[in-house]
């Protein structure tokens, strides 16, 4: 048993925000108690803060490595140490449209990553093949496929974490997405232009989740509500949103939030490589992708993914769309728990639960990041200069 005690500061926990608190952490990493209240060598929290250990669902890449490149054991350890500084805990490596065979290996190499105990890695998120041509965004559409026999057996082979897929629902039937949803993968409508009863029927087939809400995907407009209105019209799918201040406008953000309720919001980083990394720039399946002031764009000016980490997005939450802190560290830890089915493990501060947390200080710069109640990093602000929003 180890113990960990803060003063001086703002622990946000499952019940509540409080000022001093004392967690003592299992030898099997969960935390065995948490209590009000600081012991007298409590840590300074100088006005900082600590927060639940952030989950990230789409993770492209980090550290000058991309999943899709390098589907292997050593590529999402890479990945994660390159995002745990900025209080990433769990994540969730994610593919983007490729061949069968590539997907088949990404998802063998999540299952033998989780094997060998890599940190924070908790499954596999497969974004496309199967998505729309008018919405592909960087996405290559050579590598569009169906939702054939093939693809719907390696999706639904069991896997020793969460298996995510993103797709297009008017490229699919109903009955596909009940078989997979009832199969325990997290179905998520993303790179569609499918209408809103398209959009609705995939939610009651079993659809959970949209991916990078706004994004995408058909808009909300006032006699076609597309998938946006599908969206913020349902009250249970979680939607993630990308708030990086270039992907969606701050107004349309906010306005989401008002729309629905606001725990079923995940913040996400749809990071590449470029996080973490020293050289900013790199090819995406062959494309040239230029990163300048956190934007990455292709030659044409396409998005593609983002230069943001999750401790970023905690604080662009906070700055730009007017959230309170432990609002906005529930978007990054407790939504994204739940959605994954894991809020019995992770994504809070809590007896029973992983000891996993970030500490910040009061301006919401990453100080220090534990996993399992390890310290994995401990990095001052101006080590991560770059990565200041």
């Amino acid at each position: 048993m180890t113990t960990h005690s803060f003063r001086n500061g703002r622990i946000a926990t499952r019940d509540g925000v409080l000022d001093a608190a004392t967690i003592e952490v299992a030898a099997d990493g969960t935390i065995a108690a948490l209590r009000a209240g600081a012991e007298r060598e409590a840590v300074d929290l100088a006005g900082g803060w600590v927060m639940p250990g952030f989950i990230d669902t789409q993770v492209n890449g980090g550290g000058g490595v991309l999943f899709n490149d390098t589907p292997t054991v050593e590529g999402i350890a890479a990945i994660g140490a390159a995002h745990a500084p900025y209080g990433t805990t769990g994540f969730m490596p994610t593919l983007i449209s490729d061949r069968p065979a590539v997907i088949a290996r990404g998802l063998d190499a999540t299952d033998a990553a989780i094997a060998a105990g890599v940190p924070g890695v908790l499954g596999t998120h497969v974004e496309g093949p199967v998505l729309s041509l008018a919405r592909k965004g960087i996405h290559d559409p050579a590598r569009f496929q169906p939702l054939d026999d093939e693809l719907m057996a390696l999706l639904l082979q069991p896997r020793r974490g969460v298996v995510m897929v993103t797709l297009a629902p008017e490229r699919v039937t109903a009955e596909q997405i009940t078989t997979l949803a009832r199969a325990g993968v997290r179905v998520c409508l993303g790179h569609t232009d499918a209408d809103y009863a398209t959009a609705t029927a995939a939610f009651a087939a079993g659809a959970t989740g949209v991916t990078h809400l706004f994004n995408a995907m058909s808009p909300l407009v006032h006699r076609a509500p597309g998938v946006v209105g599908a969206a913020l019209d349902d009250q249970r799918a979680w939607c993630g949103i990308i708030v990086d201040g270039f992907h969606v406008d701050d107004a349309a953000l906010r306005i989401a939030l008002r729309a629905r309720p606001v725990d079923r919001f995940m913040l996400v980083s749809d990071a590449m490589p470029c996080v973490g990394a020293a050289r900013k720039d790199f090819v995406l399946q062959g494309k040239p992708i230029h990163v300048e002031d956190g934007r990455c764009v292709g030659a044409d000016g396409t998005l593609a993914g983002s230069d943001l980490d999750m401790a970023g997005a905690v604080r662009n939450a906070v700055r730009r769309l007017g959230l309170a802190p432990e609002t906005a560290a529930a978007l990054a830890a407790t939504s994204p728990a739940a959605f994954l089915g894991l809020e019995t493990e992770c994504g809070a501060l809590a007896a029973g639960l992983r000891a996993d947390w970030v500490r910040l200080d009061a301006d919401l710069q990453p100080l220090g990041t534990w996993i399992g109640g390890e310290e994995r990093v401990a990095l001052p602000p101006q080590a991560l200069g770059e990565r200041v929003a």
